[in-house]
């Protein structure tokens, strides 16, 4: 006993390590706020570029002119969408910088390019050399460009984009800060933002500071925006279908099971879930940041939730409470395969949502969404081995009532996994053929499909599950008589004590199996 305990508090102390760990992780998680932390630029073709950010934008409801100053209010930014430079500044190598003259002016030019995605053409080349980014003396002679610049052909139907706002270095100057500046976007796209150096002896220059991005409704990126409205409508979703399930649960509760209590959980931390995401994407819409503690609770919410329904499905399709008493030996197997999920989900959650406004590389999505995808395809095969056990053990006992019942469900199943496959696919092929993010107006239907399977399922599970006045159906307590009512056989004589004697060693062997597992 004295062991076990010990067991237990290390697990309990490891547990609130873990979330310790967590919030150290992500000290401030902020929403559309791009951070750069002193982070250097990169080479490319003839210049040196740094990706600043990208998010899909709506067009402002009330157009003024493209950019304001530091003099701007609050209420003149409503309605509006913008990109907006908070304290972005450049700091180049010393050495750089002592080579210059003290007096001298503009020592040194950085270019902040915004642009929307359908222009990315339009940045570099030109008839005579279509692979360069910076402007030359062969290119600035023949009239295309300044010398020292990015080449920028402008869109003809949008004047003045893309967009370039030049910060100089002044002299011997280490340091450089960009002017406050909030550029207005007035047409509806995917927008980038790239710092670009054509100066080669600015090679080693870092950067640091921030950027702000809004849409005229509020600070959730565009991706994200629609996904406030549909965890809004998942929220009454699940508060409609709790009340249906708790009104039929206090009608039946004297021939309530336990599989009944694990129904009622789950629908309770997908109704907890719904509104906790709501209540956070509200409150990033409306001040620009994320509290830590808000998204926690609701991706915990969601990965306990996932983890529970997974695990519901297991034990419903193996027979438990209907065909088996018990879970035997097999207990502890499912409880470890739920630990593992949860451990996986939970951390894939955390990365997804806590961590930086920008894309993960591929190699730390490869490396979180592997191991969540083996346990999902574990769920998968061992629900479908157990359900292919139920239904032969049934089969064998005739038990028509729990054989149409699990026979439904499998076929619920089935149409589920089928779904999952091809919507899968479909996820793969959209992110194949979308690189740049151009289809972002409707990617919030990808995780939103997610959601509406597993209420699906959950529905499906309420409806064949539902608490009824004839509980015999699917309890297995009830079982011995129960085959005499559903087939209309009126076991009497030596027939009847012999059905009854194999129905007795039936439930005999079950427990027996169930201790070896």
């Amino acid at each position: 006993m004295k062991q076990r305990e010990f067991h237990r508090g290390r697990i309990k102390i490891i547990t609130m390590l873990a979330f310790l760990g967590l919030f150290l992780w992500f000290p401030n998680v902020e929403a559309s706020i791009h951070e750069y932390k002193m982070e250097a630029f990169s080479p490319k073709s003839d210049a040196f570029f740094f990706h600043g950010g990208s998010e899909g934008l709506y067009a402002s409801k009330l157009h003024e002119p493209s950019t304001t100053t530091s003099s701007e209010t609050k209420q003149s930014l409503k309605g509006k969408s913008f990109i907006r430079f908070d304290s972005v500044t450049f700091v180049r190598p010393k050495e750089v910088a002592n080579k210059q003259n003290e007096m001298q002016q503009n020592t040194g030019l950085v270019e902040a390019i915004i642009l929307e995605v359908k222009d990315r053409e339009k940045i570099g080349g030109s008839s005579l050399r279509p692979d360069v980014i910076c402007c030359n003396k062969q290119i600035s002679d023949q009239g295309y460009c300044k010398l020292g610049e990015v080449i920028i052909n402008n869109n003809q139907n949008n004047p003045g984009w893309p967009k370039r706002i030049k910060t100089f270095f002044q002299g011997n100057s280490e340091e450089v800060k960009m002017e406050f500046e909030t550029v207005e976007i007035n047409s509806t796209g995917m927008y980038y933002l790239y710092f670009m150096i054509c100066d080669h002896q600015l090679k080693g220059t870092l950067i640091k500071g921030r950027t702000v991005w809004k849409n005229p409704d509020g600070y959730l990126p565009g991706k994200m925006a629609p996904l406030m409205t549909f965890f809004g409508l998942m929220s009454l979703a699940y508060l409609v279908l709790g009340l249906g399930w708790f009104l039929r649960f206090v009608q039946y509760w004297k021939d309530i099971i336990h599989l009944h209590y694990h129904i009622t959980l789950v629908i309770a931390l997908g109704m907890c879930e719904m509104a906790v995401w709501y209540f956070e994407y509200s409150n990033f819409n409306s001040t620009g940041s994320r509290p830590m503690g808000i998204t926690l609770w609701a991706v915990t919410f969601g990965s306990v939730k996932k983890t529970l329904s997974r695990l519901l499905l297991l034990v419903v399709s193996m027979g438990f409470g209907v065909v088996r008493p018990t879970l035997g030996g097999l207990t502890s197997k499912v409880l470890l395969l739920g630990l593992i999920y949860f451990i996986a989900t939970e951390a894939l959650e955390l990365v997804e949502h806590l961590g930086n406004i920008n894309d993960f590389s591929g190699k730390t999505k490869l490396f979180l969404v592997l191991p969540v995808a083996f346990l999902d395809a574990c769920f998968i095969l061992w629900i479908f081995s157990s359900l292919s056990k139920t239904l032969e053990k049934l089969q064998m006992r005739r038990n028509l009532a729990k054989l149409e019942l699990y026979r439904k469900f499998t076929n619920a199943l089935a149409v589920s996994v089928l779904l999952s496959i091809a919507w899968i696919g479909f996820e793969l092929y959209f992110n194949a053929t979308d690189p740049l993010s151009e289809l972002w107006q409707i990617a919030w239907i990808i995780p939103a499909f997610w959601n509406m399977l597993a209420y699906s399922l959950l529905v499906v599970i309420c409806v064949l599950w539902a608490p009824s006045h004839n509980p015999t159906r699917y309890a297995y307590m009830e079982e011995m008589g129960e085959d005499s009512e559903e087939e209309g056989i009126a076991l009497t004589g030596n027939g009847g004590d012999m059905a009854m004697k194999l129905e007795r060693q039936a439930i005999g062997d079950d427990l027996e199996e169930d201790k070896r597992e």
